[in-house]
């Protein structure tokens, strides 16, 4: 098994499609914004606060999101969700990540009694991305050094599941107007509200809205429900991708596909574990889970694969090599390696790779396919033509990066 140096990894070019916006602030720019808007946090130090809440380890799903309800509160503020949008493409470009798709739920930041309404998140969020991607782009890392430029498009999330009360002012206010609506036909008509403005902002403003995602609860909340909201999607040419197959079986990642129409899928952690199907028509779970993984493989449905996030959320994986990341590798499938939180799960892309490259083996000419993905299975802001050409620029990088650590990458 080829073993890849920490300072080959940080220096190739590299794409993460999976980053959750409110999952990855700087811990201490957490701190200093609670303190701005006086929002109680259970410890007000760094290291109190990673004792308490953003941990090594978790012991479920529950606790992972635990955290989120103190980073939400704080990114309230548009000057915050520049700030962290800005700091976000900063901490990236640090570590050779020249691509990014930041991903959020803009209805779990707005507070219209401050007015921040849903087109002052967006142009809140893409002010401090832009800022980072025009100081970059002019420096000299890309004008003499000849990096690749930095690029970025925005995913918005739609909810799959919302409590009646107390998850954002936005739904509160929106379950208090339709209370007499049952809350499912509220949380889609939210979706629905969200994938409209996603489309009218991006074509009217040229925000680089590039896709919509479903984030929030799999059991109890199929992805068939929101069929129409993914039919507008589909139909105005905004991309899609559905977190499928992290808690719940494989039909689940094949509804994502087949019903809303995904063009990758997010997690798909259980697609190899066909015991986790619970559809009493699929007479052979494990048939069905492979069949549905030489579908996606031959149609390059791509799988944002989240390794260190998906192990803890699943204590019950005692080894990294159990993850159903190696069949996803055996079966061909087109992965890219994300973060999911860079705080929650204290992570970093670099080290996502490490954690892929130390424990599956993954010859030079697959890393170099893996890195690929990242950058033709993207969302890219632009046209094909375009996003073709930035994809050549970026691997073109990575073989003189490969060639300066002495290996071949074909």
């Amino acid at each position: 098994m080829p073993r890849y140096s920490t300072d080959f990894i940080r220096a190739m070019p590299k794409a993460d499609l999976h980053l959750h916006l409110d999952g990855s602030l700087r811990l201490d720019t957490l701190l200093a914004m609670a303190k701005t808007l006086k929002v109680p946090l259970p410890a007000d130090t760094v290291e109190g606060m990673q004792a308490q809440v953003f941990k090594p380890a978790y012991q479920n799903l529950g606790e992972y999101l635990h955290g989120f309800q103190y980073t939400c509160a704080v990114l309230r503020d548009a000057d915050h969700l520049t700030q962290a949008a800005y700091e976000l493409a900063l901490d990236n470009l640090a570590e050779g990540v020249n691509y990014i798709e930041v991903r959020f739920a803009p209805q779990l930041l707005m507070d219209l009694s401050k007015g921040l309404d849903f087109d002052t998140v967006m142009r809140a969020v893409n002010a401090g991305l832009h800022r980072a991607e025009l100081e970059y782009n002019s420096s000299a890392a890309v004008v003499e050094q000849g990096k690749p430029p930095f690029r970025y498009g925005i995913i918005n999330c739609a909810m799959r599941m919302v409590a009646a009360k107390g998850f954002s002012p936005y739904y509160d206010q929106l379950f208090q107007l339709m209370r007499d609506f049952e809350p499912m036909q509220v949380i889609k008509l939210a979706a629905m509200e969200l994938v409209r403005a996603s489309v009218r902002l991006r074509d009217d403003e040229g925000i680089p809205i590039v896709g919509l995602d479903l984030a929030g609860q799999e059991s109890g909340y199929p992805a068939s429900k929101f069929k129409e909201v993914y039919d507008y999607a589909h139909q105005h040419f905004l991309l899609k991708t559905v977190h499928a197959g992290e808690a719940y079986g494989a039909e689940s990642v094949f509804e994502a596909i087949t019903e809303c129409h995904a063009d990758r899928i997010g997690h798909g952690y259980s697609l190899f574990l066909p015991e986790r199907i619970q559809d009493p028509a699929i007479a052979d779970p494990a048939a069905y889970s492979q069949r549905l993984a030489s579908f996606m493989a031959d149609k390059r449905i791509a799988i944002e694969v989240c390794l260190t996030s998906n192990l803890q959320t699943n204590p019950a994986i005692a080894d990294i090599r159990q993850h159903p990341f190696a069949e996803m590798l055996k079966n061909r499938m087109a992965t890219v390696i994300c973060t999911d939180n860079r705080l929650v799960s204290n992570t970093t892309l670099s080290n996502e790779y490490q954690l892929a490259l130390d424990h599956f083996d993954i010859p030079i000419k697959r890393l170099k396919d893996m890195v690929a993905y990242g950058f033709k299975k993207n969302f890219f802001p632009g046209s094909y033509v375009e996003k073709r050409q930035y994809a050549k620029t970026c691997l073109q990088y990575f073989d003189r990066v490969a060639q300066h650590y002495g290996f071949i990458s074909g």
